[in-house]
């Protein structure tokens, strides 16, 4: 089904791309989002394969969380999606909350990137660090599916990344948006797989 190296799209349209311009990117997977969408322990394993998998395969690994400055001064009280963390103080860059989930903790060598909105690119220089390293494929796990991953497909496809999205190593707290997302909307501008065929192609 996959090629070494590479992933086939409808059309027959081969896109081949090396590990060394592989990205790996784990989005949101903080201590307090974990706990937030149930310590989901089989999707928590297969970020972790994943990451696993990347490094074995010398693919970049970038973790990307969500942090904001003492005071909310980075935050606009018109963001409605936000708004409910300024008002509890919450989403504080220092705080142990917003920190990478221990079982996934980065390890010398991996990028981390702070951002202060939903999507991957919101307010961090994640473009900048990808543009460096020559980055052409983004291969994203993360939580949730409608919040970092919804967001970063759209703003990445945009950028003319290309795009893998894996179905088990994503979460959203609302069952039917999750399918709806990885069987109808992602697959217009990403290759949706499994962890275990995403590893296989490797």
């Amino acid at each position: 089904m996959v090629d070494r190296n590479s992933l086939r799209y409808k059309g027959d349209v081969t896109i081949e791309i090396s590990n060394a311009a592989t990205a790996l990117v784990v989005g949101d997977m903080q201590q307090g989002i974990v706990r937030n969408f149930g310590d989901d322990a089989a999707q928590l394993a297969k970020v972790e394969q994943a990451i696993s998998a990347a490094r074995a395969a010398s693919i970049t690994v970038i973790y990307v969380r969500v942090g904001l400055r003492n005071g909310h001064i980075d935050m606009s009280p018109r963001n409605k999606m936000f708004s409910h963390v300024v008002a509890s103080g919450g989403m504080l860059d220092s705080s142990e909350d917003t920190q990478i989930h221990a079982q996934l903790a980065p390890r010398p060598g991996d990028v981390v990137v702070l951002k202060r909105r939903v999507g991957a690119f919101s307010g961090s220089d994640l473009d900048v660090v990808l543009r460096s390293q020559g980055i052409q494929r983004l291969v994203l796990t993360g939580i949730s599916t409608s919040g970092i991953i919804l967001s970063t497909v759209r703003h990445a496809a945009d950028l003319d990344y290309d795009l893998v999205v894996l179905s088990d190593a994503v979460k959203d707290g609302d069952d039917e948006v999750n399918r709806v997302l990885l069987e109808k909307l992602f697959p217009r501008q990403a290759e949706v797989v499994t962890v275990d065929e995403w590893v296989m192609s490797l």
